[in-house]
């Protein structure tokens, strides 16, 4: 039964992983148009390795307004909740990153 409380979870996490070349979501292939792939010197930072509730929480300022951009603010407005934290998961597991040699 012990045994049962250890495999039943770490095969949940397993089973629930999206697979290493999954499709990036909806939406999330246009944000390396300003993102940079990788962190650099520059007004827009890159995604790629942010925490998945960081980017959730600035989407939503973005969308209400706490936070303005020119450019954000009407982008923001564009994601329902479930695309804002599913593009959020996709950067936080590495995103668009180049790939190591």
């Amino acid at each position: 039964m012990r045994l049962c409380h250890l495999v039943l979870p770490a095969l949940w996490v397993f089973l629930s992983a999206a697979p290493v070349d999954a499709a990036p979501p909806r939406g999330a292939t246009s944000c390396s148009g300003c993102h940079p792939r990788t962190a650099g010197k520059g007004p827009v930072p890159s995604l790629n390795g942010q925490p998945a509730d960081q980017i959730v929480e600035q989407m939503a300022a973005f969308r209400s307004g706490e936070r303005r951009s020119t450019v954000m603010t009407r982008i923001a407005k564009g994601f329902t909740d479930e695309e804002t934290r599913a593009i959020a998961e996709y950067f936080a597991a590495g995103g668009n990153a180049p790939a190591q040699p």
